[in-house]
């Protein structure tokens, strides 16, 4: 169930990358999830770490008054 919600996480925050949304974002995270779990423990650490610093760069960007980045 975690590397579902990892990847669910990392497809979207790839997809908010390019800004047009859609099927890709989803298609990137079922990709992610897939290859992350075939590397283990690292892989979903790896996952989890990008999704967690994106999260604290977005909030810390909200924090500080500057519009966030895609």
């Amino acid at each position: 169930m975690i590397r579902t919600i990892i990847g669910a996480l990392l497809g979207r925050e790839l997809d908010r990358r390019d800004g047009r949304g859609g099927v890709g974002g989803a298609v990137v995270g079922a990709l992610a999830t897939r290859a992350v779990t075939r590397m283990g423990p690292l892989g979903m650490a790896l996952g989890g770490a990008y999704v967690a610093k994106k999260a604290y760069d977005r909030h810390r960007a909200g924090r500080a008054g500057v519009p966030p980045r895609g």
